[in-house]
């Protein structure tokens, strides 16, 4: 994996420092079903079952270095399936910081949350439920992640966001644009896009109890 990560940081895509060192400590392996743990280090999506899978490196670098989280923000996870991106995401934001993980398939967020729990991390806590409604109990969010793709960005989403905040989604039906949202006041956003990315969709679920 240090081959890759160091393949990453010369072609640009990794240039935090406080990212890298996530990325060098939190190891993809553990987010991996067993019979796949020896790909890990490959730079292609890889599947987790349930019909969905672990990004791609190259694209977690990329989206972790558009929302460029820090050192005690709160951070909501939607759609945190392995886990990988939130063990990043709590290795970066410190013990001052918080994660929250939402996962619409119930089995999916007991592999991420088990996965996880490998750090012994005090600061994420996981949900069952539908990540297009957010996370009203613990609004409003430093920054907001998504790991699926929407049509259009859900309104929840930019509601809970904080001012000065930023939301970072893929956005589109076939192949998705990765939009960098940051919200200048209570209905003012800047919005940047980058185009060919391709993600699994992002489908509403029942919430859970803990909805």
């Amino acid at each position: 994996m240090e081959n890759l990560i160091n393949e990453l940081i010369s072609e640009g895509y990794l240039k935090t420092l406080r990212i890298i060192n996530a990325f060098r400590k939190i190891h993809r392996r553990d987010f991996l079903p067993e019979d796949i743990k020896d790909d890990y280090a490959l730079n292609i999506p890889l599947p987790i079952d349930y019909g969905q899978t672990i990004s791609q490196p190259l694209t977690v670098a990329f989206m972790l270095e558009l929302l460029q989280p820090k050192t005690g923000e709160k951070i909501l996870d939607v759609g945190s399936g392995s886990g990988w991106q939130t063990a990043l995401l709590a290795e970066i934001v410190g013990e001052t910081g918080k994660v929250i993980a939402i996962e619409r398939i119930p089995n999916l967020k007991e592999f991420g949350e088990k996965n996880v729990s490998k750090y012994n991390f005090k600061n994420t806590q996981f949900i069952y439920g539908d990540g297009t409604k957010g996370y009203k109990r613990e609004a409003p969010f430093d920054k907001i992640i998504v790991a699926a793709a929407a049509k259009e960005i859900p309104k929840e989403l930019k509601k809970q966001l904080k001012v000065g905040g930023r939301l970072v989604i893929p956005v589109g039906e076939y192949e998705q644009e990765m939009v960098c949202l940051d919200k200048i006041s209570d209905d003012e956003f800047e919005e940047k896009s980058y185009p060919g990315f391709q993600f699994v969709p992002l489908i509403p679920a029942e919430w859970g109890k803990e909805g």
